[in-house]
């Protein structure tokens, strides 16, 4: 008899509303595509197209399974991305976005979409000319602490999005973003694809200094094939368990 094949969102909205129920913080969920070498991109800023159709289309449930999706400006950039679920059946995430400079192109598709506008959080030193544009045209601007390189507060975000009522936040990089959540040790849960191909480009995981003795680990690990790709998933290790 054939052995049912592992899926990753199985009892996935009773976890979060029970990690929701117990933290007020939403449930951060860090997804990305990468070569056997770990690459993302074969240069920074710069879209590759990884996945093959059938995790592609796990990628879209994963984001209709979540309350928001969460990228950087680096990502908005570079890619001119909609963060919609439409490769699945159900509804689309929340457009979040981490942009301390305000740097979004007001023709962004991200800010076409009439129904579901983004969740820009920026810092108190934004443009304010940026910020009433960005208003103007319907995006959501929220405010959070940034250290002088202009980086945000990455916990202050998660912590604001908590009191909006998100339970669930899919995260989805830019290397800078996979980096600064894996060293703060932010995500909750980790789905990794995997794809069979050699990129020799930009890794998925930068440098970001030595803060701790220890490196980022999945517990409960599991694995399964999606045509030519290999989905891996996990639950991050707290330091210190």
């Amino acid at each position: 008899m054939d052995q049912a094949v592992p899926d990753p969102l199985d009892g996935f909205a009773e976890r979060a509303a029970g990690h929701f129920a117990r933290t007020s913080r939403p449930l951060v969920t860090l997804t990305y595509a990468q070569s056997l070498d770990g690459s993302i991109a074969a240069r920074r800023d710069q879209r590759l197209d990884l996945s093959g159709d059938e995790s592609r289309a796990m990628t879209h449930r994963l984001r209709a399974a979540h309350a928001a999706i969460l990228v950087g400006i680096g990502t908005v950039l570079a890619d001119d991305p909609r963060l919609s679920a439409r490769l699945t059946d159900g509804p689309d995430p929340q457009p979040v976005i981490l942009d301390s400079r305000l740097r979004i192109p007001l023709t962004a598709r991200l800010l076409q979409n009439p129904r579901l506008k983004p969740v820009i959080f920026t810092s108190a030193e934004a443009n304010p000319e940026r910020r009433a544009a960005l208003q103007q045209v319907g995006a959501r601007l929220m405010t959070v602490p940034a250290d002088p390189q202009g980086m945000l507060d990455l916990a202050a975000v998660i912590a604001a999005l908590g009191e909006q009522g998100i339970s669930s936040l899919m995260v989805e990089g830019g290397a800078r973003v996979i980096t600064r959540f894996l060293a703060d040790r932010l995500p909750d849960w980790l789905v990794i694809t995997i794809a069979p191909v050699f990129v020799g480009g930009q890794p998925a995981v930068e440098a970001a200094g030595s803060r701790s003795t220890s490196f980022p680990r999945l517990d409960h690990v599991c694995s399964s094939q999606l045509g030519r790709d290999v989905i891996i998933w996990g639950d991050l290790k707290s330091e210190g368990r």
